[in-house]
C-alpha cells in the first residue's frame, strides 16, 4: 500500500508539473535534423529530444549562406500533447561550421541509462576532423554536463583525445603523433595522462558553451579545455 501511495503521489506531481510547461510546435522556418526518445527523469515515460536548424543566421557574413544557429528541445510527451521541458543553444555548432559544411553530418542524439548524449563533428580543413561528444543527466531539477569528449584527428600527423567523466572525475589526455611520410619525424612526442579532476561547480546544460571551460593538466604545461 505504501508503494502504491508513493507511485500515485509521484504521478500526480509529474502530471501537475507537465501542465505548467508550454505547448510545443515547430517554429516557422525551422528544420528538424535529429531526434531521439528515451526516459531522462526515470518516471517510466519516454521524453523526445529534437535538434533543429533555426532560421537565424549564425554569422553576419554573406558566406556561407547556409550557416544557421541550431536549437535542442527536450519535450515531455503528455496526454495533452508535446510540452517544452528544456530548450538549449550554447553547445550546438551551427549548420555552416567548418570546411565544406555541405558534407557535415547532422548531430547525433541518443539516450542511454537516463542520460542524453549529443555527438557533433566537422572538418576544420581538408585534413583535420574535429568531433565532440557531450553527455547530460537530469539531476537536482536540471540537466547537467556529466561527460565531455573531444577528438581532433588528422589524416596522417596526429590523433588527439581529451575525455572527462565528471561523475567519476576521471580525465584522459591522449595525444599521438605520426610522421606523414617514411623517413620523416613525428611533429612532436606522444603524450598520455590519466588523472582525476572534480568540478567545484557542476555545469548546467543551459550554461555550457564549448571551449569556455578549462583546468590544468597536472605535471605538464597543458590545459584541458572543454
Amino acid at each position: 500500500m505504501k508503494k502504491l501511495f508513493s507511485f500515485l503521489a509521484l504521478t500526480l506531481i509529474i502530471t501537475s508539473y507537465a501542465q505548467t510547461l508550454k505547448d510545443f510546435s515547430v517554429p516557422e522556418g525551422y528544420k528538424k535534423i535529429s531526434e531521439a526518445r528515451g526516459d531522462l527523469d526515470q518516471d517510466g515515460r519516454d521524453e523526445i529530444v529534437m535538434v533543429f536548424n533555426t532560421n537565424t543566421r549564425a554569422t553576419k557574413e554573406e558566406y556561407p549562406e547556409t550557416d544557421y544557429k541550431r536549437v535542442l528541445y527536450i519535450l515531455k510527451n503528455t496526454a495533452n500533447g508535446l510540452k517544452v521541458w528544456k530548450e538549449a543553444y550554447g553547445f550546438l555548432i551551427s549548420s555552416g561550421m567548418g570546411f565544406s559544411p555541405e558534407y557535415n553530418s547532422p548531430p547525433e542524439v541518443s539516450i542511454k541509462n537516463n542520460a542524453l548524449t549529443i555527438h557533433q563533428e566537422f572538418n576544420t580543413n581538408s585534413r583535420h576532423r574535429l568531433a565532440y561528444r557531450h553527455t547530460f543527466r537530469f539531476q537536482n531539477n536540471d540537466f547537467y554536463l556529466i561527460g565531455s569528449q573531444e577528438n581532433f584527428d588528422d589524416t596522417c600527423e596526429f590523433n588527439i583525445l581529451h575525455e572527462v567523466n565528471f561523475s567519476t572525475g576521471k580525465v584522459i589526455v591522449d595525444e599521438q603523433y605520426y610522421p606523414c611520410f617514411e623517413g620523416d619525424k613525428a611533429p612532436q612526442e606522444n603524450f598520455y595522462k590519466s588523472f582525476t579532476h572534480k568540478l567545484k561547480h557542476p555545469i548546467k546544460m543551459s550554461d555550457f558553451k564549448i571551449g569556455e571551460n578549462q583546468f590544468p593538466v597536472p605535471g605538464s604545461k597543458r590545459t584541458f579545455i572543454f
